[in-house]
């Protein structure tokens, strides 16, 4: 058993094609489907079932897939370590971000960039649940997203700084000028708010479970930087972590004055497992960058 067919096995496990399989892994299908056969053979055991129509897993493919998995991810760990040992600070980091972290993270690539040309970046702009979903599969190294209200097994979340819920208004709005802002005072004025499901929006649905208020919701949208378009060229309001506004010119981020207005921005990575020395490098720069301290200083 090698590891290459393991590796052949997974994707063919997760795309259930060998023909889609094949191109992603960049070889012919003959030479998948003999892989496969020989680990077939290795095993005794029929991995997958085909016919002219479709793939399905058998019970012994099931049953390998998931120590398939993590022995393939154990092997990738391993030579990161070896290479981190010999302080080759090369190949890929990937990193999960919410769309509330976008603003404050533009800062970092660059001086992450210049000090480590040789490492390639990739960078997922997503829900926090997909980011989760991707962290737990290992297709990501870490997260940079707002700690949710409930726990997440076999997460670990490190506070990179306290911030706030804030109404967004145009910088010209009545509302701009206020130190604080009361939901009573929102429900006078038409919203634009982020879907269900981003975290800007699951705090004000968490904190109007206790503060009864009927908002005047004129547009939901999933992209907060349409929302924030949508602000600046109207009376729209919006509701965001202050952090999302970070050098965004036109608009004005207004605290909502409530005691359960606290957001805690976090690095989430996986329990008990190995990180990479250029996701360190990355998370120290990050939290020395001038976002991450004035977002630190404005809470004090």
């Amino acid at each position: 058993m090698e590891l290459r067919q393991l590796r052949y096995f997974i994707k063919t496990a997760e795309t259930l094609s060998f023909s889609v399989a094949a191109r992603e892994l960049c070889i012919t299908q003959s030479t998948l489907s003999q892989q496969i056969k020989q680990l077939e053979g290795e095993f005794g055991a029929p991995l997958f079932i085909r016919d002219s129509h479709s793939v399905a897993l058998t019970e012994a493919g099931k049953e390998l897939v998931p120590f398939a998995i993590r022995t393939v991810s154990s092997a990738d760990e391993c030579r990161v370590r070896m290479l981190d040992l010999q302080k080759v600070l090369t190949g890929t980091l990937n990193i999960g971000v919410t769309y509330s972290f976008s603003p404050i993270l533009t800062e970092t690539i660059f001086t992450f960039m210049k000090n480590f040309p040789g490492v390639r970046l990739n960078v997922f702009y997503k829900p926090m649940a997909e980011l989760m979903a991707m962290l737990r599969e290992r297709q990501i190294d870490f997260v940079l997203a707002f700690k949710p209200s409930q726990s997440m097994p076999g997460i670990v979340s490190h506070t990179l700084f306290q911030n706030y819920l804030a109404a967004i208004v145009n910088s010209n709005h009545q509302l701009a000028s206020k130190p604080k802002v009361t939901l009573d005072e929102l429900a006078h004025h038409s919203l634009a708010l982020p879907s269900r499901g981003l975290q800007a929006r699951n705090t004000l649905e968490k904190i109007l479970e206790t503060y009864r208020c009927d908002l005047n919701i004129k547009i939901e949208l999933n992209d907060p930087n349409i929302l924030l378009e949508m602000v600046r060229q109207s009376r729209l309001v919006t509701i965001l972590a202050e952090a999302s506004v970070h050098k965004q010119a036109g608009v004005t981020a207004v605290p909502i004055d409530i005691p359960e207005n606290e957001m805690t921005g976090c690095v989430h990575t996986l329990a008990e497992t190995y990180h990479k020395k250029s996701m360190q490098e990355f998370v120290r720069l990050l939290s020395e960058s001038l976002a991450v301290r004035e977002r630190a200083n404005a809470w004090l």
